[in-house]
């Protein structure tokens, strides 16, 4: 694997880790770190990904539009249109005041970004027939 995927990856772990860290928080989670950390930990796996078979992507937080260069290269991501599309709506929606992500919300976030990881990790173990 490039170190510039391992790079996108390493990044990407660690808004994994802090989304699960702070949806165990009993006492008034905060959902807007809750949901700005899955999608930012789908945004660079899939980052990482495209990276790591040269796919040029653009500067953007939409999910779909690396989804469909993805796809381009695996028909497997075609599962994951849903779930890019409703994360997206967390890239930049709440960090401005007016409204406020749900707990719902919340957790619909952290199990869409755990399908896009899984993905990704798999395609990418396989690739690279090494564990990650």
């Amino acid at each position: 694997m490039k170190p510039i995927t391992k790079e996108w990856l390493r990044k990407a772990d660690r808004d994994f880790s802090t989304m699960n860290r702070e949806s165990r928080v009993d006492d008034n989670p905060n959902t807007d770190a809750i949901t700005y950390h899955a999608q930012q930990c789908a945004e660079k796996y899939l980052k990482g990904y495209l990276q790591e078979f040269d796919i040029l992507f653009p500067k953007t937080h939409d999910l779909s539009v690396l989804l469909e260069l993805a796809k381009k290269k695996q028909s497997e991501f075609k599962s994951l249109q849903d779930d890019c599309n409703f994360l997206t709506y967390f890239a930049v929606r709440f960090r401005y005041p007016g409204e406020d992500p749900t707990l719902d919300d919340a957790e619909q976030a952290i199990t869409s970004c755990g399908r896009i990881r899984k993905l990704i990790r798999e395609l990418l173990t396989q690739t690279d027939q090494m564990t990650l």
